[in-house]
């Protein structure tokens, strides 16, 4: 682009917005990337673009109540500047189902799309993966998984660059009879979907790699993502006491620092700081509620690299006709 991308951050969504926030887009602020801060900040935003809103939806507000109430709020305002074409995209530590509300209200689902859904990088030691729905959808059918592994597929090949992604169910097990009924009748349709598609896999395997992208409900989703991420916090943290335990554990830990340091990069899900809501006709993505500073740069960083590899136009072009249609209410298809 001739003009640095510009990114609407949700000054005031997250645990400790807006210090946080502004600090993490102060890191991420450069020539190629330019931050927006929208929200009612209280301190200097030290140079970076603001645009005011002094209205703020906090975790306990109901979504989409909040949404059409709270029109002056910093998440809704920042969703507006990217439906009016003032940034690229929007970036938020905010309430979940208040960024979903708003971008269904504001930036409106791409066309065939049924259900936008959450895709986060889950980080491994053999490499990141992808996996699709983390939250959006606590109830899913057959058919809108179909979609969800179609964006999944687009995310890892635009954003990883991983050349036909491996796409696997996750499952209670390997066996294609393993399973409930959503997941045994979605197997079948991605059996046939043309998509690289190898089976089911167990949530044992997820830091393995067992994937390139991890498809399934937002309801099992969240649950897997968190679980991966506090395991990996926990891991991290020992790891980090362990070495410092001490005069000569101290001394090794000196001397392993480069490797723990990659094992870090590797491990940390601050790394990407957060997800993208796939299936919008604007780019969004949802960080942490308890997001750092480092995190913040880092979801605003994902956000713009989204924009440069043009995520959303990549969906809309390569979604199968036949998989739009299948979403559709009239097709007997579950």
């Amino acid at each position: 682009m001739s003009r640095p991308i510009r990114i609407a951050v949700d000054a005031m969504g997250g645990d400790d917005a807006p210090e946080a926030i502004i600090a993490g887009a102060l890191q991420a602020a450069s020539d190629e990337i330019e931050p927006i801060l929208v929200g009612r900040l209280g301190i200097d935003p030290k140079g970076l673009a603001h645009v005011v809103a002094d209205q703020v939806i906090d975790m306990h507000d109901k979504p989409s109540k909040a949404v059409r109430a709270k029109s002056r709020s910093s998440l809704v305002v920042a969703h507006k500047l990217v439906a009016e074409g003032k940034a690229d995209a929007v970036v938020s530590a905010g309430n979940t189902g208040a960024m979903l509300a708003a971008g269904l209200l504001l930036l409106r689902r791409l066309p065939g799309i049924k259900r936008p859904a959450i895709a986060v990088i889950i980080p491994s030691r053999k490499g990141p993966s992808v996996l699709i729905d983390a939250g959006a959808n606590a109830d899913a059918k057959p058919r809108y998984l179909l979609q969800f592994a179609h964006m999944g597929a687009v995310f890892a090949e635009e954003i990883l660059e991983i050349k036909r992604p491996r796409v696997c169910l996750l499952s209670i097990g390997q066996e294609p009879e393993k399973g409930n009924t959503l997941v045994i009748a979605a197997q079948k349709l991605l059996a046939a979907s043309g998509l690289n598609f190898a089976g089911n896999a167990e949530s044992r395997l997820i830091l393995e790699h067992v994937a390139d992208v991890l498809v399934c409900d937002g309801f099992t989703g969240n649950i897997a993502v968190k679980a991966v991420e506090g395991t990996a916090r926990s891991l991290l943290l020992a790891l980090s006491e362990a070495a410092n335990d001490g005069l000569r554990t101290k001394a090794g830990g000196l001397l392993l620092r480069p490797a723990l340091r990659s094992v870090r990069a590797q491990l940390d899900p601050d790394t990407y700081g957060g997800g993208y809501l796939l299936g919008l006709r604007g780019l969004a993505v949802i960080a942490h509620g308890d997001s750092s500073p480092w995190a913040v740069a880092n979801a605003i960083r994902l956000a713009a690299r989204g924009v440069e590899h043009r995520v959303v136009q990549r969906i809309a072009e390569r979604m199968p006709s036949r998989v739009v249609a299948s979403a559709r209410p009239s097709n007997s298809t579950e």
